[in-house]
């Protein structure tokens, strides 16, 4: 087989996207904490998430307008990215350059600067990979993804907090910003997609905010079936972020220890990279519809283990049996899920139909799955875990309709 320069690419972009978030969420939260920022403050750091939720807010811009100035030569895609990631580079440093327990609120707007930048480059980055790679590779393209992007996760949250008490946050935190420079050479090294044929343009302020905003979500809204799809898409994560959310409240009622807890970090990820790689293989093998079907089931009955687990105090082999199983299952769904996804958007509209459709999960889970840790405490772990797998069931069982009467375009091997 013949080395794809793409999917390097592609490997190297998950890298550099998944470095920035924990820098506003886990990371963030417990730096603020060895600072002594009150917990009401430390809660309110969750709305910084909301720029990963409201990004299709902006992918208009980022899909119509021409980047600016002289970055126009890059390309559509390329020019909007090298104009965001030096800013998201930027901001990295300044968060890495703040003192919490000195002054809070400045580490808070940097953080959410660092949300911004890095919620848009997202945009930027989805929309290449639907464009560049043609359908039957947008398994391959995906796993490639996010193999970079998890590792760098674990890079962000476990080996800073580990260099943080080696070096300090603030040199362990300007690492992550040097390793986010990659970014602006990576999309120097990338090809840049194809454009659909020119559009006229029409005339005056208003018309043209119409066709960058209103005609993607009219156009996703006209199709046949196009309410049940945007159920689907929101209930589909809904029962396993539920469970995901109340992990580490579980682990501690539960009596694990804060290094058994931490050192389950590579099994999740080992999972979950082969869970992804097994996804992508399957939409392959068997097309994009049966794959949704069958992980989607995974996904669901891998939610039972936590059941178990809640029935397992302080039995360390579940635990570790837990966190493998619920990683890989949740890999699975996710590669073909976000094929799914892909497949739904037009490239007329690609930035800004993906954004909209990849975003609705997350409002679901910010609004929906708030509520966990009040329906936790008020039924216990084990009923809890439960409920969490009946939540998944509306959406297995809207999947069922919609594959049946709306069939996605299928991926498969050769095809």
């Amino acid at each position: 087989m013949r080395f794809d320069r793409r999917l390097a690419v592609m490997v190297a972009y998950g890298f550099v996207a998944g470095l920035p978030l924990p820098l506003s969420t886990f990371t963030l939260r417990y730096w603020l904490s060895e600072g002594g920022v009150p917990l009401a403050a430390i809660g309110l750091t969750a709305n910084i998430g909301l720029a990963y939720s409201l990004k299709f807010l902006w992918a208009p811009l980022l899909d119509q307008v021409p980047p600016p100035g002289a970055l126009r030569r890059l390309g559509r895609r390329r020019g909007w990215l090298a104009a965001i990631q030096p800013c998201l580079v930027l901001a990295a440093v300044a968060l890495a350059l703040t003192d919490p327990g000195a002054g809070p609120a400045a580490s808070i707007a940097a953080a959410a600067m660092v949300a911004f930048l890095s919620a848009s480059q997202d945009i930027v980055v989805d929309a290449w990979r639907i464009e560049i790679f043609p359908q039957r590779l947008q398994g391959a393209a995906l796993a490639a993804y996010v193999w970079g992007y998890r590792v760098a996760l674990l890079i962000a949250t476990s080996g800073v907090i580990a260099g943080a008490g080696r070096i300090g946050w603030h040199w362990a935190l300007l690492g992550v910003a040097v390793l986010i420079g990659v970014g602006p050479l990576v999309t120097l090294l990338a090809p840049e997609p194809a454009q659909p044929p020119p559009q006229a343009h029409p005339a005056g302020i208003v018309r043209r905010l119409r066709e960058a905003i209103a005609d993607p979500l009219v156009e996703f809204l006209a199709r046949p079936g196009s309410i049940a799809i945007l159920a689907f898409v929101a209930l589909f994560k809904l029962g396993e972020a539920m469970a995901g959310i109340m992990t580490a409240p579980l682990y501690r009622s539960l009596g694990f220890a804060r290094d058994t807890v931490a050192a389950t970090g590579p099994f999740s990820l080992v999972a979950t990279l082969f869970g992804i790689g097994f996804g992508g293989f399957l939409v392959v093998r068997i097309g994009v519809g049966r794959a949704l079907l069958w992980t989607g089931w995974a996904q669901t009955l891998a939610m039972a283990m936590y059941v178990a687990l809640a029935a397992s105090p302080g039995d360390q082999p579940v635990l570790f049996a837990t966190v493998a199983t619920e990683a890989f299952a949740q890999g699975m769904a996710d590669a073909a899920f976000l094929i799914y996804l892909s497949g739904l958007c037009s490239l007329r509209f690609t930035a800004t139909q993906y954004a909209l459709l990849s975003s609705v999960p997350a409002l679901a889970i910010h609004t929906i799955g708030g509520v966990s840790g009040l329906l936790a405490g008020a039924v216990g772990w084990m009923p809890f875990y439960g409920l969490c797998m009946f939540a998944a069931l509306p959406a297995m069982g809207l999947m069922l309709v919609l594959l049946r009467r709306y069939p996605p375009v299928e991926v498969r091997a050769g095809g």
